[in-house]
């Protein structure tokens, strides 16, 4: 029997569409994998396998041959472990094909058939709403960052079991929701340590940080140690205006397809604040690697980046921040395709007058 469900892979902050498709048919057992796939991906047969049985599913011995398509778009990861195992319960019977229709699937499986929680979430919905899916199911931990997506309803499930009954329509689970107001409500209320009033005197100083940021302006600063350039710089934030929803989901994905969005707290609703430090390399504030991610400058989308001690920098992570800071992206070249990241953020630099620090 032939079946068919809908899942996503990531590359850098894109997400796309993946077809899997099962077929179980008769011959001599065996489970076979194709469609251009890492090896990560190549393993989830073997963990597809064990969650099922341990789920309490019994697969009779059939040839089975799972197909990730399109064919010329590289699979990597664990995202699509749940969509290939609904494939499979799907072509032995177990899940009628109605209850996957226009319903996109992401998870990693444990071995005993737990769902866990996978980067990006908030990309394949945005994604999935723009390709007309209605439903969304998602690791029960990812379910709040998916609910941020307006006019698709994303359910959130703890197992395999639990996907099933739902399915099946033996399990009712309500579609995840969350209350914008309250969340930017609560994020107003948070108490921060840092605060710009803490900054006493440097009356120049504090009034040229207050143009800067009405205006998201560059700045930098100059002055010897200790005079409180640091100080003042992580205070820059608490004076910044106010994200809007808009400014939260896009900062949210980016942390989600760096692997930094906490399920527990939700989105990102304060402005960013990141503070590399001096030896980083160009690798580590543009973004990159083999699987594309972002870097310090793409983290700081929104908010302040804090380049402190500028002059200890290497020249290529001078180069790397012309173009970003001209245009508010970056674009990242790599064998499989073209990553783009934003990266409209609010440098703040700071050097000492000379190398001691003091002069003139």
């Amino acid at each position: 029997m032939f079946s068919k469900t809908i899942s996503a892979v990531l590359l850098g902050m894109r997400s796309d569409m993946i077809t899997v498709e099962a077929d179980v048919s008769g011959g001599l057992p065996y489970f076979e994998m194709v469609g251009y796939l890492s090896a990560e991906v190549k393993e989830a047969k073997e963990r597809v396998r064990t969650a099922i049985r341990n789920a309490g599913f019994k697969l009779e011995p059939r040839r089975i041959i799972v197909n990730l398509s399109p064919a010329d778009v590289r699979k990597s990861g664990t995202i699509c472990d749940l969509a290939i195992a609904s494939a499979v319960l799907c072509a032995y019977g177990f899940i009628m094909p109605e209850s996957l229709e226009h319903t996109v699937l992401i998870g990693e499986l444990s071995l005993d058939g737990s769902v866990r929680p996978v980067n990006g979430v908030l990309s394949v919905v945005l994604m999935a709403k723009r390709m007309g899916m209605t439903k969304c199911i998602v690791p029960a931990m990812n379910a709040f960052e998916g609910a941020a997506v307006d006019d698709i309803e994303v359910y959130g499930v703890h197992t395999l079991q639990e996907l099933i009954g739902f399915l099946d329509g033996r399990l009712v689970i309500e579609p995840a929701y969350i209350d914008r107001d309250t969340l930017l409500e609560r994020s107003e209320g948070q108490i921060s340590q840092l605060d710009f009033s803490d900054i006493c005197g440097q009356h120049t100083m504090k009034r040229g940080l207050e143009i800067a940021a009405a205006g998201m302006h560059h700045t930098m600063l100059i002055g010897p140690p200790g005079a409180g350039k640091s100080m003042a710089a992580r205070r820059l934030p608490t004076i910044l205006p106010k994200m809007t929803w808009e400014e939260c989901l896009e900062v949210s994905e980016i942390y989600s397809a760096a692997g930094l969005l906490k399920p527990a707290e939700g989105l990102i609703t304060t402005r960013p604040f990141r503070s590399p430090h001096h030896t980083a390399s160009d690798v580590a504030l543009a973004g990159g690697g083999r699987l594309p991610k972002p870097g310090e400058i793409s983290l700081a989308h929104r908010g302040v980046l804090f380049l402190d001690e500028l002059t200890e920098f290497s020249s290529a992570a001078m180069e790397v921040m012309r173009q970003p800071i001209e245009t508010g992206h970056i674009m990242i070249n790599r064998l499989q395709a073209m990553c783009v990241f934003p990266a409209g953020f609010m440098l703040v630099a700071a050097i000492n007058p000379c190398r001691c620090g003091y002069y003139p």
